[in-house]
């Protein structure tokens, strides 16, 4: 009897640890549970935070990249665009205009006058002067202002033997009170600063005048002052 009593008292024991030990297990279950939930909600809150941040400063990033592309592209271009030229507010044009003489030699005696009129020595009156004269020695060379081709070559009334080159964005320049027809032909295609005839004594209206070039400059059939495109 003691023995079986014994017995009943370890079972009820052995019970009663069992029924302990599944309590303490689930508590831990429960509060394992718990703490997961609360850390799955916390890391659903801060990568969000992380996500949009990250993200606004991959978009500031790109935005600056397209800025500087584009600046970039508008520089690029604008190379290719003829400036202007804020001394005297005229278009720079790619074709760079040079003297059609030797300066050492020669000077600028009559201007450009197209707004007011001037006293012509020969005619004895007052005219409009539709270029330069560049004085210098008879026989001086002439030399073509920029390259071009020669579009005509003929003897004026007026201003006697007269070349003609065309240039590229519209522009002519004109030569006369030349000597000679033979240094070029029509047609010839010229470099900048190339001979093409020499002064002459050919121009009826400024024949009383010193040994000169008369020089014209034209922008789609306009004349211009030459002075605003070559520094004399």
């Amino acid at each position: 009897m003691r023995q079986i009593d014994k017995k009943k008292k370890k079972d009820k024991v052995a019970a009663v640890l069992m029924l302990c030990f599944c309590l303490i297990a689930l508590t831990s279950i429960f509060t394992i549970k718990a703490s997961i939930n609360k850390i799955s909600e916390s890391t659903e809150d801060v990568p969000v935070t992380k996500k949009t941040t990250t993200q606004q400063k991959e978009d500031e990033q790109a935005a600056r990249q397209e800025a500087q592309k584009t600046e970039e592209n508008s520089a690029a271009a604008s190379t290719e665009i003829p400036t202007v030229d804020s001394r005297n507010g005229r278009k720079a044009e790619q074709n760079v205009f040079a003297c059609p003489m030797d300066m050492n030699t020669a000077q600028v005696s009559k201007k450009y006058s197209m707004d007011m009129v001037i006293y012509n020595t020969t005619l004895d009156q007052y005219m409009t002067h539709p270029g330069i004269d560049i004085e210098a020695p008879e026989g001086s060379g002439v030399l073509a202002a920029a390259d071009g081709t020669i579009t005509d070559i003929y003897t004026d009334d007026c201003y006697g033997i007269t070349i003609e080159i065309t240039h590229s964005d519209g522009y002519i320049t004109r030569y006369c009170n030349l000597s000679t027809k033979k240094l070029a032909e029509k047609g010839d295609t010229v470099k900048k600063g190339q001979l093409i005839s020499n002064i002459g004594r050919s121009a009826l209206y400024e024949s009383m005048e010193k040994d000169h070039l008369h020089f014209e400059i034209l922008k789609d059939g306009k004349n211009c002052d030459p002075t605003e495109f070559i520094d004399f």
